[in-house]
């Protein structure tokens, strides 16, 4: 069986590192900056979300959002969850309203309300 001092040697690799890095120093290099990536534009598909927001809705309403994510999937073969139609939807009603603006339907049925 190895020792200690076996499995916890500093290897020639950990070595070299160190001779070419130098003097260790107080106070740390700022960061560089680095542009913030443009935000996203489109729905953002099957990954893993980091952010949540809960929406209530009617019963009336989520019987429609089922009976919409049942119709992509019988008629069109759409495999999709809820959530990620919930996204699209709402990419689509964002988009619009940044192309049209006034006239948008988000904004007419806004202002009827």
């Amino acid at each position: 069986m190895p020792t200690a001092d076996d499995l916890f040697r500093p290897t020639a690799e950990a070595d070299a590192g160190t001779a070419r890095r130098g003097k260790v120093r107080a106070v740390p290099d700022a960061p560089e900056q680095v542009a913030a990536p443009e935000p996203q534009k489109g729905p953002s598909g099957r990954i893993r979300h980091d952010e949540k927001i809960t929406v209530y809705v009617t019963a009336a309403e989520l019987m429609e959002l089922e009976q919409a994510r049942l119709t992509l999937r019988g008629q069109h073969g759409l495999a999709v969850d809820r959530g990620r139609l919930v996204r699209e939807a709402l990419h689509l009603v964002l988009a619009e309203l940044e192309a049209e603006g006034e006239g948008s339907a988000l904004v007419r049925r806004l202002r009827e309300s």
